[in-house]
């Protein structure tokens, strides 16, 4: 089977799941399907593809990220996120704070 022809049938089981109103599961064990195999394909089939365009690595979730030596600045670490909010004075005993503040954004 070619992968257009899989990606036809599994097209074909993910529409006949959407009409069924059955859950993912249920649907699978009625059709002798391999769950995570229907994810795979009901993953791949609705969600747009993602591309990130070479140029744009911000989107992607990375920062560019500079050394900036500054006698004014405080003694540490400072993280300076878009939209000029900066995190200073992190060491290695706060760093972990860094990562909760982070999580939360």
């Amino acid at each position: 089977m070619t992968h257009a022809e899989r990606k036809r049938l599994w097209q074909q089981h993910i529409e006949d799941w959407q009409a069924s109103g059955l859950s993912g599961m249920a649907y699978c064990q009625q059709q002798s399907l391999t769950y995570c195999r229907f994810i795979y394909w009901r993953k791949k089939l609705t969600e747009p593809e993602a591309s990130v365009p070479e140029q744009d690595v911000s989107s992607a979730g990375f920062a560019k990220v500079a050394a900036v030596p500054s006698p004014s600045s405080p003694k540490g670490l400072t993280v300076s996120l878009p939209g000029g909010v900066s995190i200073t004075g992190l060491h290695a005993g706060n760093v972990e704070l860094l990562g909760a503040v982070l999580r939360q954004l």
